[in-house]
């Protein structure tokens, strides 16, 4: 078989979203012994809120500059950022030196998932982008579940650095893959770069970010510095639209929210994150506080959300185009709503086998939904649009899932007695209300996706589409025209 060109930036794009998908649980598993030799007990919560929010942050911005100037040198530029990063934390000799150095990890991994989706969408047609997509998430499925096991061996037989260490040969090759077989073609019209609207957009997600971290854990201000950082949110957040709504090239275009197919995909993506990421954070507290669990247990017990996820997002990808948007979506939000609601059901006196069940129905929702998120996004939009689209999809995700975490925290501590040690009967009931909470969230996702329009997805080109060349030398140029 001959290897073109396409399928040198495929792996390359796989590889990346290997990278940044195993960085999201291997680094977990080695932050004990990391606070044992750095000491920073206190400052354990900011490892994870330091990347989070400069990932969260930059997505939208990676996006809207790979529309501008191609995809490739902003991808090259994040798995750079992203490999800088991890070798600085394994350089670091304190813990906030390596909160420090987690931000810029987290910066290039702002870009790395969204660019490589995105990158996925330039080079397929409508009809591959399903299969495509089901085998990034797949990927995603097996890295995620392979981290904990890589990162426990690494820390245990060689050292917690090398848990940031082994990303370099990953990023290495994805970049290397990547910057030799990509090739972009630029617009022959001068770009114009949104400063204001960066600075603002910056600005608000990192007040929100803050504001929600201080209400689901040990508060660093007190409520009056609470209402000015949520205030100065609003303020900013307020301030971004009106410059959005001026400018002939905004970071943001707002008209995406207009769009009969992107609007309800972003709301039903936002709340997705919301339950999505609830579930992930709170489920392994219930099954040892609950169940009386142990650690090993409650980090087996996500396996079967994941493998329903991969195994789901491979099946949908293949079938979209015969289904259409709104029966998947649909389909794949009620799951998760059941599945929520089966965890909301279940008790001290219950089985893990119950809890692991019931997850496995949540992620068999969750890889029906997300991925036909993505795709409908993406065939949606026009090329010049896809880097923002894309990054949309998982800004508002990512989004979500930071108010989640908040409220399904505020519900936590609402629910516990004042004053004295809760009872392991008391975590079970407050984390039930959580899980009903979460069941809740699904169901007003399902409304939001009966918004999609009726019908199958029609694979068409839309007019002004760009070619992307992906020849190698020495071989007759290919082009896959994109919508």
């Amino acid at each position: 078989m001959q290897i073109t060109r396409r399928m040198v930036a495929t792996c390359g794009v796989l590889g990346g979203n290997f990278l940044a998908a195993i960085e999201a649980t291997i680094v977990a598993t080695a932050m004990p012994t990391v606070v044992n030799q750095l000491g920073g007990l206190a400052q354990y919560s900011w490892v994870f809120a330091a990347y989070l929010l400069a990932a969260t942050v930059t997505i939208p911005l990676w996006g809207k500059l790979s529309d501008l100037y191609g995809r490739r040198i902003f991808y090259l530029g994040a798995v750079s950022c992203f490999l800088l990063g991890s070798v600085l934390c394994g350089l670091a000799w304190s813990m906030p030196v390596l909160i420090a150095f987690r931000l810029i990890q987290g910066i290039g991994a702002g870009g790395i998932l969204p660019l490589g989706m995105t990158i996925l969408g330039d080079l397929y047609t409508i009809r591959e982008r399903g299969r495509m997509q089901g085998l990034f998430a797949g990927v995603w499925g097996v890295a995620s579940i392979a981290g904990p096991l890589v990162g426990g061996y690494l820390t245990d037989s060689l050292s917690w650095r090398w848990v940031f260490y082994v990303n370099v040969p990953f990023a290495f090759v994805a970049a290397l893959a990547v910057g030799t077989a990509l090739v972009d073609l630029r617009s022959t019209s001068q770009p114009r770069i949104d400063y204001r609207g960066a600075v603002l957009l910056t600005g608000a997600v990192t007040l929100l970010l803050l504001a929600l971290g201080q209400t689901s854990g040990a508060r660093v201000v007190g409520l009056g510095g609470l209402a000015v950082l949520f205030g100065g949110a609003l303020v900013l957040w307020v301030a971004f639209v009106v410059v959005e709504r001026q400018m002939s090239e905004p970071l943001v275009p707002l008209e995406l929210f207009q769009d009969r197919v992107v609007r309800p995909a972003l709301l039903s993506g936002f709340l997705v994150g919301v339950a999505m990421f609830g579930a992930i954070s709170f489920v392994p507290l219930f099954v040892q506080t609950a169940l009386g669990g142990t650690a090993t247990d409650a980090g087996s017990a996500l396996t079967p959300l994941l493998l329903g996820w991969v195994l789901t997002s491979i099946v949908t990808g293949r079938i979209l185009l015969k289904v259409g948007y709104r029966r998947m979506v649909v389909a794949g939000l009620l799951c998760v709503s059941v599945g929520f609601f089966r965890l909301s059901q279940i008790d001290g006196g219950s089985s893990l086998w119950a809890v692991r069940a019931a997850l496995a129905i949540m992620g068999m929702g969750m890889g029906m939904a997300i991925l036909t998120l993505i795709l409908a996004v993406q065939n949606a939009v026009p090329r010049a649009q896809l880097g923002i689209a894309t990054s949309l999809g998982h800004f508002t995700r990512s989004i979500g899932g930071a108010i989640g975490v908040a409220l399904m925290g505020a519900i936590v501590a609402g629910a516990l007695p004042v004053g004295r040690d809760a009872s392991p009967a008391d975590m079970t009931s407050a984390l039930q209300r959580v899980f009903v909470f979460g069941a809740c969230v699904a169901g007003v996702a399902v409304v939001s996706a009966i918004q999609f329009p009726k019908g199958l997805p029609k694979e068409k080109l839309r007019a002004g589409s760009i070619s992307t060349t992906v020849s190698v030398p020495g071989e007759p140029s290919q082009q896959t025209r994109l919508t």
